[in-house]
């Protein structure tokens, strides 16, 4: 069995390329089934992570690939369509 806390300790890493996410800041739970629906992890930084943060970025459980003991594996395209700056 797994903990949410746990959850919230591990990598959050995109198998598109390879990107470091972050870790879980939330979780989303379906009330009716008490099954977890989505992973919260924090948006990607502006200006160099100085003015604040975009929208988090709320990833599905179907996207989830694999959950292992330091890292969770996770497919998200919404992170691939950022350019970085100067590209």
């Amino acid at each position: 069995m797994l903990k949410t806390s746990d959850l919230k300790m591990k990598e959050v890493i995109n198998i598109i390329d390879g990107k470091r996410l972050g870790t879980i800041t939330d979780i989303e739970i379906d009330v009716e089934t008490g099954r977890l629906t989505a992973i919260v992890v924090p948006g990607v930084g502006k200006f160099l992570g100085f003015f604040g943060r975009n929208e988090d970025v709320v990833i599905p459980w179907e996207k989830i690939n694999k959950i292992g003991s330091d890292v969770i594996l996770v497919e998200s395209a919404a992170f691939t369509d950022i350019n970085p700056i100067g590209k």
